[in-house]
C-alpha cells in the first residue's frame, strides 16, 4: 500500500527535513522537493505508485527532484508500506527487573509520582529474602535470555544499601549457575553517597541514575529532605561529580525534571554540563493539571520553543569540541530496535516488570502499590495472564491515534501508566507528551543531519 499518512516534512534550521515514519528513512531534501513531497501528501488523488507517476508528470519543471522521489519510493525509503496485519504476540520472557529496594525516601520532592517514596502504602525496606527470591524469579523466567538486567529504584535505594550490596553478590553467583550475566543499575539521589558505596556502584554498576533538577534554585524548590531544612543541590552535586569523575567512562547519566517553573530548562541542562556532567537527560513533569508545578496546554509553544534551544546549544557545544549527550536526542537511524520493540516500547508486563518490597509483581515500578495492576509474587510468579496480555496488545498498531502517526515507530505509543493517568486509558496516548516527543524527535533528526553534512 502507498502510505502517505506517515511522511512528515518540516524546516529547521534552515534545512528542509522528510521522515517515512514506516521505514525510518529521514532525507534532507531541497525545497522544491520539500514542496512537492508535501503536494503529494495533501492530494487525495495519489493513491499508488501510478498516480504518483502521473501526477509527477505533470510537473515537468521538477525535473531531477521528481526522478529521486520515485527513486526513493522504489527503493521503499518513502511512502512506504505500514504493516498490515498486527504480529503475532510476543512471547513472556522477562529480561529485567524493576527491584523496589525501598519503599521510603529522605527527600519530600512535590512532583514524585511515587508519594514522596511510599507509592501511598507504608513506608518499608525489601528484605534479603524478598531481593534473593525476585532474583530467583527473574532466572527462572528469563528462559533462552542470556544478559538480564536488574535496576535497583525506590524511594531511595541507598537507605537499604545492605539489601543492594548482597543482592548483587547474589545475582552474580546465581548467574554463573544458569550461563547468565547480569548488567546492574541504581537510581539514587545521592544524600546517602559515601566513598565506600560510590566504590561498590563503580564497581558494580553497568549504569547510574543521578537525579538532580539543574541550577540549585530550581532544584531546591521542588526537592526537599525530610526536614525541609538545608540544600539539597549544595550536598549531592560534590557527591555526583566525585562519582562520576571515579567511573572512568563507565555509562551514568544526571536525570531531572523540569516543571512550569523551569520552562527555561536549556539553562538547566547547560547548568549541568557546565557542572562537569556530560550525559544529561531533562524529563516533562507527570502530574495532576491542577498542581501549580504542571505543565499545562497554555504552556506547550515555550515547551516546543525551548527544545529548539537546546537543540542549538547542543549543536554550539558540540561543534565547539565541550559537547553532551542528551537523552531524548539519541535516536538511531541506521540500526533501530527490533520490530517488537518498535511496536511496544518498554515491553512492560511481560518483558520488564517491578517487585515491591512486599514481594508483588507490578507491570512496571510506576504502576507499584496499585492493587489492580497486580501481576503475581516472586513466589507464584506471573499469574493474572490477562494482564499481561493486555500489555502486550497494547501497542501503536492497536491504538487508534498512533496508527496513523509519522513517529509511532519512534515512541512506540508513549508511557502505558502516563497515557492512563493523563487520557484515561493505555490506548490513548495523552496528547501533550505527543506533541513534545515529536518536537524531541524532529531536533534528534536535525542535529543528524547538521552532524552529516559537517
Amino acid at each position: 500500500m502507498f502510505d502517505k499518512v506517515c511522511v512528515h516534512t518540516f524546516h529547521h534550521g534552515g534545512l528542509d527535513l522528510v521522515v517515512d515514519g514506516n521505514s525510518g528513512a529521514v532525507h534532507v531534501v531541497d525545497a522544491v522537493a520539500a514542496d512537492l513531497i508535501r503536494a503529494i501528501c495533501d492530494n487525495e488523488q495519489i493513491q499508488n505508485l501510478e498516480d504518483l507517476q502521473q501526477f509527477l508528470g505533470r510537473h515537468p519543471q521538477a525535473g531531477d527532484v521528481a526522478t529521486e522521489i520515485l527513486d526513493l519510493v522504489q527503493e521503499g525509503l518513502l511512502f512506504s508500506p505500514d504493516l498490515t496485519e498486527v504480529p503475532p504476540r510476543p512471547e513472556t520472557i522477562v529480561k529485567a527487573l524493576c527491584l523496589n529496594i525501598a519503599h521510603d525516601c529522605n527527600l519530600r520532592c512535590d512532583y514524585c509520582f511515587a508519594s514522596t517514596g511510599d507509592f501511598k502504602g507504608a513506608r518499608e525496606l525489601m528484605s534479603l529474602d524478598v531481593a534473593k527470591k525476585a532474583v530467583d524469579f527473574l532466572i527462572q523466567n528469563s528462559k533462552h535470555r542470556k544478559q538480564l538486567e536488574i535496576d535497583f529504584f525506590g524511594g531511595e535505594p541507598l537507605m537499604n544499601w545492605g539489601v543492594v550490596r548482597e543482592t548483587v553478590e547474589y545475582a552474580t553467583a546465581e548467574a554463573q549457575k544458569y550461563g547468565k550475566t547480569f548488567r546492574f543499575t541504581i537510581t539514587t539521589n545521592g544524600l546517602a553517597l559515601t566513598p565506600e558505596i560510590e566504590e561498590f556502584i563503580n564497581e558494580h554498576m553497568y549504569n547510574v541514575v543521578l537525579s538532580i533538577d539543574g541550577r540549585p534554585e530550581i532544584n531546591d524548590r521542588v526537592r526537599r529532605t525530610v526536614s525541609g531544612n538545608g540544600s539539597v543541590y549544595s550536598i549531592v552535586i560534590p557527591k555526583f561529580q566525585r562519582l562520576v569523575a571515579n567511573r572512568k567512562g563507565k555509562s551514568y547519566y544526571v536525570r531531572g525534571t523540569f516543571t512550569s517553573h523551569n520552562l527555561d530548562f536549556a539553562e538547566d541542562v547547560a547548568h549541568l554540563h557546565d557542572l562537569g556532567f556530560d550525559q544529561i537527560s531533562m524529563e516533562p513533569v507527570v502530574t495532576d493539571p491542577s498542581e501549580e508545578y504542571a505543565l499545562r496546554s497554555e504552556h506547550l509553544s515555550r515547551i516546543l520553543d525551548e527544545y529548539d534551544r537546546l537543540a542549538e546549544l547542543y549543536l554550539e557545544r558540540k561543534t565547539s569540541g565541550n559537547g553532551f549527550e542528551f537523552f531524548h536526542f539519541n535516536v538511531e537511524l541506521k540500526k533501530g530496535p527490533c520490530l517488537y520493540k518498535r511496536l511496544s516500547g518498554c515491553g512492560a508486563g511481560y518483558e520488564y516488570v517491578a517487585v515491591t518490597p512486599s514481594g508483588e509483581i507490578f507491570p512496571c515500578h510506576q504502576f507499584a502499590g496499585e492493587s489492580e495492576y497486580v501481576l503475581g509474587t516472586v513466589w507464584s510468579g506471573i499469574e493474572n495472564q490477562d494482564l499481561s496480555t493486555q500489555f502486550k496488545d497494547s501497542h501503536v498498531l492497536n491504538k487508534p491515534t498512533c496508527r496513523s502517526c509519522w513517529a509511532k515507530y519512534y515512541c512506540s505509543g508513549g508511557c502505558e501508566k502516563n497515557n492512563i493517568q493523563t487520557a484515561g486509558d493505555g490506548q490513548t496516548p495523552d496528547a501533550m507528551s505527543c506533541l513534545m516527543e515529536k518536537k524531541r524527535l524532529e531536533c534528534s533528526f536535525y542535529i543528524q543531519a547538521v552532524a552529516t553534512e559537517n
